[in-house]
């Protein structure tokens, strides 16, 4: 995987933030800090898209036969398979 370089600018509360970070041994310089972020936020963007692409399913699916009491069944017995 290739490196590209790039200059950010921080404010001066920034830096302080960030610096504090790496002398608490969170990170080992900027960069890395800032790749974090990245990471994590191509996480969370995934996670709403997996979660916008679930609630189209749903709604596309129509409306459900299930009663509250079965899907609490259903629910409780995959709980339970799962141990």
């Amino acid at each position: 995987m290739g490196v590209i370089r790039k200059s950010i600018t921080f404010t001066e509360q920034q830096e302080a933030y960030v610096k504090s970070l790496i002398e608490q041994g969170f990170y080992t310089n900027d960069s890395e800090y800032v790749r974090d972020i990245i990471r994590k936020d191509q996480e969370r963007r995934k996670r709403i898209v997996d979660l916008n692409e679930a609630l189209i399913e749903g709604i596309e699916s129509g409306p459900s036969d299930a009663t509250v009491d079965s899907i609490w069944e259903e629910a409780i017995n995959e709980h339970n398979a799962e141990k």
